[in-house]
């Protein structure tokens, strides 16, 4: 298998392990869990829910508050406006970074293909920082439905880019009391997946996110930062979901997946040509959880349960990116874009093939040009980090617009009250 000029020396998606030891029998059995015995007891994981559920809807709502705050920016000032959302988006990535830290702390393990060389690095103090760039579509396969995008999202904050996240969801989540709304005020994109009523909100949005600006969150082609998130898949990895696509696969004599489901290309080819002008570049992340054995799902052993309360989430998360020049695509023969993205998602599969045969993602270790080509560089091999803010008090920025909303507040009732006792005791 050869991507993007490496040679990964894997066997094909269609080769099979020739033995299974005992633990992955016994997981497979459902006899133990991957993520090891439970670590908190009844007790315990009623104090870590609790405490879970205050830190993270106390910080929602304070988010949330932020949102409101800025809103009348919009009838002022656009550019305003948008800056100020970024800001309080930047909260939230914080809050899911230092949420994750402290109750579901996991290894992380970061990888790339000469693509990306250059753009990977660890911090002195083991932390991750990627050079990607400022505006791009980033699409991933999506093993689990509740922190897929939440990994990812730690990504954009380890390239400074988590004010400036997109991401493309179901509409019922829009309607979740705070979060939803919340979301909306975001500019996430929310489809339907009825591609007539979809097509003309999703062009609006992606023309919204083309335009041009020239508030304090642009760069000097008066375009702001972006990374718009697209699982082509269309719906997380589960049992139906693979039985699902493996019937598409036979009835239309396609190449089934292992690990994967077919992606569907409509919603990223239309992306893809409307915003071809102000975008260069796709980047594209492999992921998967350490200990889901083969056939198995992710979202039936990694629940929010046993990842958050009982101590037992995945051992590792293993991350490959490579990134794919737009220019180089073909957005104007649909059969052709189809082909091109099936390509993709077939190499992610001999990839994820390879992970489970030797316990790592492909990962680009040489020396060569760095990404942009500007200097000789050495890959950066497999990064080993966890999710964690870069400071340990960073959190606090989500609280401080509220918190000065209310000593504003208090100030402004305390002299309202001077004023009204002068007045009244001036005339008695």
């Amino acid at each position: 298998m050869a991507a993007n000029g490496i040679k990964y020396r894997h066997p094909p998606a269609s080769v099979k392990p020739e033995y299974e030891s005992s633990t992955e029998a016994k997981i497979k059995a459902g006899e133990l869990h991957p993520g090891g015995p439970i670590k908190h007891g009844t007790y315990g994981q009623a104090l870590r829910m609790a405490l879970l559920a205050v830190y993270f809807l106390g910080s929602c709502i304070c988010i949330f508050t932020t949102q409101l705050m800025g809103a009348p920016l919009y009838f002022y000032n656009q550019d305003f406006y948008y800056a100020w959302m970024a800001l309080t988006k930047q909260h939230f990535g914080l809050l899911i970074a230092t949420m994750t830290q402290w109750w579901s702390p996991t290894l992380v393990r970061v990888s790339g293909d000469k693509s990306v060389r250059g753009q990977l690095r660890r911090t002195e103090d083991g932390r991750l920082e990627c050079d990607f760039e400022e505006r791009m579509i980033l699409i991933a396969n999506h093993q689990q439905i509740y922190t897929d995008w939440l990994y990812l999202w730690w990504v954009a904050y380890t390239a400074r880019m988590h004010g400036h996240i997109y991401i493309i969801l179901k509409e019922s989540i829009k309607w979740i009391p705070i979060l939803g709304q919340g979301m909306m005020f975001y500019g996430f994109v929310f489809l339907s997946r009825k591609w007539a009523k979809d097509r003309p909100r999703f062009q609006h949005r992606l023309q919204k996110l083309s335009s041009r600006h020239s508030g304090p969150m642009s760069d000097s082609k008066s375009l702001d930062p972006m990374w718009l998130l697209i699982f082509p898949e269309g719906t997380n990895l589960s049992k139906n979901g693979r039985d699902a696509s493996k019937r598409w696969a036979d009835k239309t004599g396609l190449q089934d997946l292992q690990h994967l489901l077919l992606p569907r290309s409509t919603g990223l080819q239309f992306c893809l040509q409307e915003m071809k002008n102000t975008v260069d570049w796709v980047y594209d992340c492999t992921l998967i959880y350490e200990g889901v054995p083969r056939g198995q799902f992710g979202q039936d052993i990694f629940t929010l349960r046993s990842t958050y309360f009982q101590g037992r989430p995945p051992k590792s998360v293993n991350m490959h990116w490579r990134r794919f020049a737009i220019s180089t695509i073909p957005l104007d023969d649909t059969k052709e874009f189809e082909e091109w993205l099936r390509q993709r998602w077939i190499e992610k599969d001999a990839f994820l093939e390879h992970y489970v045969q030797t316990g790592r993602l492909p990962a680009d270790d040489e020396e060569g040009p760095s990404a942009d080509g500007s200097k000789i560089v050495r890959g950066a091999g497999h990064i080993e980090t966890e999710v964690k803010p870069a400071s340990p008090i960073e959190f606090l920025q989500i609280f401080i617009p509220v918190v000065t909303l209310g000593l504003v507040v208090n100030v402004v009732v305390k002299f309202y009250r001077m004023f009204v006792r002068t007045i009244f005791g001036a005339k008695a």
